[in-house]
């Protein structure tokens, strides 16, 4: 996907340059598991951490420069055998090419007109890399024996992307060949450029992102010389960290969810062709027929000749393209900022809050979104705050009052204030709280627009600073919009406006629209638009006994980080599951603290 990286000309593998013993490389990966293998560091030390584990790693690189294993060639010049060997394979492959758009990259442009929801592509699954195609390879005999392997999915498509590369006659070198030879998620970008992201609400994802690669670099550096069922592995010469990070990038990037040919469960896979495709907003249009065991793919919208074809990667937030695709996306109608909002239990009112919350769904403290469109909150976080909000009458009248049981669907409902007074509070809290959370920052958004417009700034700093100041733009929006409506409540107030007068009859107003669908029938917005695609381990080690099992993700990408994200959305083409290990692993999130002392 032209996106998700740019192209540099491979050079080809030539051996070591720099001379180091067996025995001094093995004890700098010791050094380096045991470090990425530590308690987690205190609140605040994180950024020390990532620069010791970092200045490690950049030792390491050193001591291994020239001993990757490459292609002759440019990537371009193996797209016509990519093409040849799909054509081979049964693919389709008539109404479009492979071309470069400038500051996209390469992706797939169409040579006559194709029309919306036609089938312009499918791929039979013998093209796929699959962890099931990993397990039938050389590296099945270690698979059947490491339990990270087996824990893990996208670490087994890493490892088994780094086998194929290094075997002369692997089936998928025509495709292996055409993968970028680096990428521009932040695994690559300098320390200057990360401290770009301080203080956002990516910088913890990108710490842990580093942090997890770099751990189980050195664990699997470790496993390759020392397992006796990794003695085949062509990688005993040649596993450098910029292999293990080209891997995991090219995974991350490029991960999706099928059925197995059985269609029992799901596995991951790497999708050829298809994932040249660039996004844009959307559906998601692609799926995977079973009958004809192929993944398909249908046009987004009609294309003429010569125009590029996208595809629609999920609803993702520009924090979670950048983490794990390596773009900002700027016209990113799903772009939002995670706001952490919790009942405290101190609180005098704490029971009948969380009473009401549950009985329309809500935890009593949970992560919600601030989004970039209007109104910035979801019927889920409106009816969150209102509990929040209300007094210890407006609470007893919603548990035990006249239609309490019915009232309790109109709580994410725009139409149905529960109190003048209630609106006030809870756009209030809303206006101080995003107001707080942009002075965490340690620029201005108008600091970080005069930053772009400097010609010389590098492509990760310049992802970075957008990244930074959609998030403010995000947040300043939430401010001017809590302030307008606190105003406009404030209005109807003092004006002596009657609230409208909820009658059992206007349930049924509340089963025509999505945002006033009652609460209690659906999950947590917030929830399903969260799907983490990174490779993350809570701890590694050779003899590990537990291991968490890593996020998977999902068509068109649709996961999210190797330190994991959210659910498809209703509709879309698969489903991904996160394990409760992650779910609860402090390493992989990034949230505020609880409402009542306002921290980020």
């Amino acid at each position: 996907m032209g996106k998700k990286s740019r192209v540099k000309t491979q050079k080809s593998g030539t051996g070591a340059t720099a001379a180091v013993s067996p025995k001094e490389m093995m004890n700098l990966i010791s050094e380096l598991l045991q470090k990425c293998s530590s308690t987690a560091p205190s609140p605040g030390k994180e950024w020390e951490e990532y620069v010791q584990i970092r200045a490690l790693v950049e030792k390491i690189r050193k001591k291994q420069k020239g001993m990757s294993v490459s292609f002759e060639g440019t990537r371009e010049e193996f797209f016509s055998e990519l093409m040849a060997w799909a054509t081979e394979c049964g693919a389709s492959c008539d109404c479009f090419e492979i071309s470069n758009f400038a500051d996209e990259g390469y992706g797939l442009k169409a040579i006559r007109d194709i029309k919306a929801e036609e089938l312009f592509l499918w791929v039979p699954r013998k093209m796929l890399m699959t962890v099931e195609s990993a397990k039938n390879s050389v590296l099945g005999p270690l698979y059947s024996q490491d339990r990270i392997l087996q824990a893990m999915g996208n670490v087994t498509l890493a490892i088994h992307l780094l086998c194929e590369r290094a075997n002369p006659s692997s089936p998928w070198l025509p495709y292996i060949k055409t993968l970028p030879a680096d990428y521009d998620t932040p695994l690559y970008f300098e320390e200057d450029e990360v401290r770009h992201l301080l203080a956002t609400q990516a910088i913890q994802d990108v710490l842990s992102q580093y942090k997890n690669t770099a751990r189980q670099y050195a664990y699997f550096y470790k496993v390759i010389h020392t397992h006796p069922n990794a003695s085949k592995l062509p990688l005993k010469d040649a596993f450098t960290f910029d292999d293990y990070r080209w891997a995991v990038s090219s995974v991350m990037t490029r991960q999706n969810q099928i059925p197995t040919a059985d269609g029992s469960r799901v596995t991951l896979a790497l999708i050829p062709l298809w994932d040249m495709c660039n996004h844009t907003n959307g559906l998601i249009t692609t799926g995977y027929n079973l009958e004809d065991d192929r993944c398909e793919f249908m046009a987004l919208k009609d294309y003429k000749e010569a125009e590029q074809i996208y595809i629609f990667y999920g609803t993702r937030s520009n924090a979670e393209f950048v983490i794990h695709n390596g773009f900002f996306f700027e016209d990113n109608a799903h772009d939002r900022v995670k706001i952490k909002l919790g009942v405290s239990k101190s609180e005098r009112l704490y029971a009948m809050k969380a009473e009401v919350l549950a009985r329309a769904g809500i935890p009593a403290s949970s992560i919600f979104a601030l989004h970039c469109s209007e109104p910035p909150i979801s019927a889920q976080l409106l009816a969150f705050l209102r509990v929040f909000c209300m007094t210890e009458e407006e609470l007893r009248d919603y548990l035990v009052g006249d239609h309490a049981i019915n009232k309790i669907f109109t709580l994410g409902n725009t139409e149905f204030p529960v109190s003048w007074e209630n609106e006030i509070k809870l756009w209030t809290f809303l206006e101080t709280r995003a107001a707080l959370l942009l002075k965490t920052y340690k620029t201005t958004s108008e600091e970080d627009r005069s930053m772009l417009e400097k010609p010389d700034l590098s492509l990760h700093s310049r992802i970075a600073i957008k990244l930074r100041l959609a998030e403010k733009e995000i947040l300043e929006r939430a401010v001017s919009c809590g302030r307008a409506k606190r105003l406009h409540f404030q209005k109807q107030l003092d004006e002596g406006i009657p609230l409208p007068l909820y009658e059992e009859s206007d349930i049924a107003l509340l089963e025509n629209a999505d945002a006033k669908l009652p609460i209690i029938l659906r999950k947590l917005e917030e929830e399903d638009e969260h799907v983490q695609e990174e490779m993350s381990l809570a701890q590694i080690k050779p003899d590990a006994a537990g291991l968490d099992s890593s996020k998977t993700p999902v068509l068109n990408g649709q996961c999210k980080d190797l330190n994991g994200t959210q659910e498809d959305p209703p509709g879309s083409d698969a489903v991904v599951k996160e394990s409760e290990a992650e779910k609860h692993d402090p390493s992989t999130k990034r949230t505020e603290g609880e409402p009542e002392d306002g921290s980020k």
